[in-house]
Order: C-alpha cells, then sequence, then structure tokens
C-alpha cells in the first residue's frame, strides 16, 4: 500500500470528529488515463467519510468475479455500498476515440461533426448493444462543476505567487510531478496555472491537439492539490499586464521546449527581465505525446479489451433486470 503523506504529519490517521471512531472510505477502479471524471469521484468519496483508500484494479475493469456475480454484493447485503454520481460527457473510450480519430470536432469552438459522433459512438462497443457505463457523450460545462473542483482561496500576504503556463493537456503523472516540483519552491506557495486556449495549444502542437479541450482541462488542472488558481484562456507571452494584476514573484516552466510566440518573441521574455523566471526538471519523462503513441500503438488490443468488458456489463445489466422482474412474476400466482 502506498500512503499518501500529503497533510498530517507523516500520513497519521486521525479519529473522526467528537473523538468517533474515523470513517474509511474504500474505492477502487482501472482510473486508466486518468481525467477530472475520476477526481470527481474520489472527491466524492472522500466527502463520504474521513479517510479515503483507494484501490487501482489491474489492467481490466473488474466488475463482474468469474463466476458472473456483481464484485460488490457482499458489501451491498451488508449495507455498506455507497455509489458516486458520475461525471456526466468524459470517459476513457472518448478520449482514446479523439486520439485515434485525430479530430478537432472536440475543441471548445468546434462542432461535433456527425463523422466523429458516428465514430464515437460506435468506438470499442460490443456488437451486442451499449451499456450506460462505457460510452461517449458531450462535455457540458457549468459553474457549479467548476465550484466543485475549486479550492476558492485568495493569495495570503506572506505567500509566494508562482505562475506556470502551458496546455497540461491529458493531465498526467509527469504533469503532476512538475507541479510538485514548483509548489515545493516556497515555503507558502500560491500556484496559479495558466491553461491556453484550444486553437492556441493547436497553433505550436499541431494536429488534434489538445486531446482535452479548455474546459475539461480546467477540471483537470484544478482537481490538482498544488494548484490554488487557473486562468483560463491565458495569453501564450506572460506579459507584465498579467504578472502586474496576479503580483506573480516567480514565473515556472519545465523542460519542454519553449516554442516562440506568433511573432517569433520568446513568451517568457518579460519575466525573463525582472529576474523571475526558472525552468524546473520533474524527473518525469512521460508527456502528452508519449500517451497518445502508447494508444495508437496498442488501438486494437484496446478496442477488444473495451468489447469484452462492455459484453460482461450487458450480460451483469441483464441478469439484474431477469432478477428484478422475477418477484413481480412471482406475486401473480400468489392467492
Amino acid at each position: 500500500m502506498i500512503r499518501n503523506g500529503h497533510g498530517e504529519a507523516g500520513g497519521a490517521e486521525r479519529p473522526g470528529p467528537g473523538g468517533r471512531r474515523a470513517v474509511r472510505v474504500w474505492c477502487d477502479g482501472c482510473y486508466d488515463m486518468v481525467h477530472y471524471g475520476h477526481s470527481n469521484q474520489l472527491r466524492q468519496a472522500r466527502a463520504m467519510g474521513d479517510h479515503l483508500i483507494v484501490g487501482v484494479h489491474t489492467d481490466d475493469d473488474i466488475t463482474l468475479t468469474v463466476d458472473g456475480r456483481d464484485t460488490y454484493e457482499e458489501v451491498k447485503q451488508a449495507g455498506r455500498y455507497r455509489e458516486c454520481k458520475r461525471t456526466q460527457g468524459v470517459s476513457t473510450t472518448d478520449l482514446v476515440g479523439r486520439m485515434l480519430l485525430v479530430t478537432k470536432a472536440h475543441h471548445s469552438s468546434q462542432e461535433m461533426s456527425s463523422e466523429y459522433r458516428e465514430y464515437a459512438d460506435s468506438f470499442g462497443k460490443c456488437p451486442g448493444g451499449r451499456n450506460p457505463w462505457t460510452g461517449v457523450s458531450q462535455f457540458l460545462q457549468t459553474s457549479q462543476k467548476i465550484i466543485q473542483f475549486a479550492s476558492g482561496k485568495e493569495p495570503q500576504p506572506g505567500e509566494t505567487v508562482i505562475y506556470v503556463a502551458g496546455a497540461f493537456d491529458l493531465f498526467h503523472i509527469g504533469h503532476v510531478d512538475f507541479l510538485e516540483k514548483v509548489h515545493g519552491l516556497a515555503e507558502r506557495p500560491y500556484v496559479i496555472a495558466g491553461l491556453h486556449f484550444d486553437q492556441e495549444v493547436n497553433h505550436y502542437k499541431g494536429k488534434n491537439y489538445p486531446i482535452m479541450n479548455l474546459h475539461e482541462r480546467t477540471l483537470s488542472v484544478l482537481a490538482c492539490r498544488y494548484v490554488s488558481e487557473v486562468v483560463i484562456g491565458a495569453p501564450y507571452s506572460v506579459t507584465a499586464e498579467l504578472l502586474d494584476h496576479f503580483k506573480v514573484d516567480l514565473v515556472c516552466h519545465g523542460k519542454t521546449e519553449i516554442m516562440p510566440d506568433k511573432d517569433g518573441s520568446d513568451p517568457y521574455e518579460e519575466p525573463k527581465r525582472r529576474g523571475i523566471f526558472c525552468q524546473i526538471d520533474s524527473g518525469n519523462d512521460l508527456t502528452t505525446d508519449l500517451i497518445v503513441q502508447r494508444i495508437i500503438k496498442n488501438r486494437l488490443e484496446y478496442e477488444a479489451r473495451n468489447q469484452k468488458k462492455e459484453a460482461k456489463e450487458l450480460a451483469f445489466l441483464e441478469a439484474m433486470r431477469q432478477q428484478e422482474a422475477r418477484p413481480e412474476r412471482e406475486s401473480d400466482f400468489d392467492f
């Protein structure tokens, strides 16, 4: 077991409020290519108790046992099962589909094309039908979603305001390691992450990047414990106006290549002139490009896995429907 050491010293477990026994919550899943839907599930689970323990499955989601039973049957019978509300509009299946189709239809200024919708609806789908858990739906941003993820805290006197900017596409452990290093630069850090518009990212990344649109990337970054605030649609060049507005003390960038702005200028020219720019090595070589390359390389394997998983879930749904209908049929013979 890997214990999250952040927060209390040593990650020690404390009693619940009023000295009562602490409520420990178990939550598990495959968490393949973690996105803000996973973050929202864990946020909800954490709110159900005092301590959250997360179990990570092997390479297939476990919804049924080998003999076809519900894997949560025992805890359901004990009255200890709770469900988190699913975050509509995001799934690993959808994100993988975007990578393979090489479309820009998911960008915030684009309408979903008929080709993308048709492909997304059929991607990795079991021939026997479609279940409500695995599939694609359109993401709709709301202020409530942002509030759920945002800390809502302003920078306080004595805190060091650190600004970072980028796409933060397919928010992954490489990003987290970078932000953790940035967070550790000051005793009392206040990290602001500037997220570039979809069209800006596409300009310097090309192809169909970003894979996640601006609204989706916003929630992913807000879910990170090292980030205090997000600038939605930040300018590519870090301007004097931006630095003065947020009273920035330090500007950081990773070891990835810094692409010049459209006019050929250095986007970090102003913070460099002020002597507040530094580059941070996260120590992690994972990039969004590498994730996309993995998916493309293993496309057939992924589609087969997804179809197998969906077939199992459809069989389970059918068994549940039959079980629910059985008492009704039996009641017809009561006298």
